[in-house]
């Protein structure tokens, strides 16, 4: 009696391991490969420039990502935001400082100084998102008040009507999702692209 229950027992283990081990198998195929085929699929089908990371290419040539900032610098472009992340996508980080860190505030002090006097305004008209980093690092947008205080330098290094420029930021401006999430904003790689097409 005790030798049947035993064989009995030992089926039974045996059936729920088989089991376990199906269902197992069946997870993986369903989750880890079909689910992921299909919903690459889908977004490749139904949106495939943010799938492929919403790449700019001119002339046959990667630009760059509507998505990531690039570190432009020259006086005649747009100056992004700065970046505690080198505006490198794989060490995307903010800086973690906290408002009243000593270095942050000298940071910013630092920055509002340089911005004055390259962009010729006072210290109080420079928007905070051109003085602090991001979350992520690269942030792809400025703000349009941002914008429009770099319109004299770049129309001086362009020898370009500042009115001109005014329009091509009008024309690049991204409003508020729904009129009142976010504020309005413009994508600075995109501004900067379309200054060298000659403001179209």
């Amino acid at each position: 009696m005790n030798m049947q229950n035993h064989q009995l027992a030992d089926s039974s283990w045996g059936e729920k391991l088989r089991a376990s081990f199906g269902m197992t198998i069946i997870a993986l195929g369903l989750c880890g490969f079909v689910y992921s085929a299909a919903a690459t699929s889908l977004g490749q089908m139904l949106f495939p420039k943010q799938a492929n990371g919403s790449l700019i290419v001119e002339n046959n040539q990667v630009i760059g990502s509507r998505l990531v900032a690039q570190p432009f610098a020259q006086v005649q472009y747009f100056h992004p935001r700065p970046s505690a992340a080198n505006y490198d996508p794989m060490a995307m980080a903010g800086s973690n400082m906290a408002r009243t860190n000593p270095e942050l505030q000298k940071a910013i002090e630092e920055r509002l100084n340089r911005i004055a006097a390259k962009e010729q305004i006072e210290k109080s008209k420079i928007p905070a998102d051109l003085v602090t980093a991001s979350g992520s690092g690269i942030d792809p947008e400025i703000s349009v008040q941002s914008a429009m205080i770099q319109v004299k330098r770049i129309a001086h290094a362009r020898h370009m009507p500042e009115q001109n420029i005014e329009k091509l930021i009008q024309s690049h401006t991204v409003q508020p999702i729904f009129g009142i999430l976010g504020q309005a904003r413009v994508n600075v790689l995109e501004l900067n692209l379309a200054l060298d097409r000659g403001g179209k």
